[in-house]
């Protein structure tokens, strides 16, 4: 089984990432093989549509689960459509969210979490165009 989890490094010690779409990497997890690899993720910079994207990119990769700390509307129907169940986690590493899936102490998002365009205010160096200034 294929499992995607959203991070900031290249490995299972880097820390998680909270964002979906916009994550910096995907740590990829095959529990069949008990290896992973990391995948960058090209929506990062996107101007839109960066959470559909993104969900297509893992289905394409063959991925059946995913666990991140948030996740929008948008992303969330690309993956139920597809049959992938996306986590929840606050966990501060990858290794220590796959422990807690391989647990079963993640709770599966139902539906999304955080609305469309998460990830893409203040801190980010964009204005989500609700009165915000730079």
């Amino acid at each position: 089984m294929k499992v995607a989890i959203t991070a900031q490094g290249k490995d299972t010690s880097s820390a998680t990432d909270p964002r979906f779409g916009r994550c910096q990497y995907f740590i990829i997890v095959n529990t069949n093989r008990d290896s992973f690899e990391a995948v960058s993720n090209e929506n990062l910079n996107a101007s839109g549509g960066a959470g559909i994207a993104t969900a297509q990119m893992l289905v394409n990769q063959g991925v059946e689960a995913v666990i991140t700390g948030n996740m929008g509307p948008k992303a969330m129907r690309v993956l139920q459509a597809a049959g992938i169940t996306a986590y929840s986690t606050t966990a501060k590493t990858v290794q220590e969210a796959l422990a807690q899936w391989r647990a079963g102490v993640l709770s599966p998002i139902e539906q999304s979490n955080v609305g469309a365009h998460y990830g893409m205010g203040k801190g980010m160096g964009r204005d989500t165009g609700r009165g915000g200034k730079f």
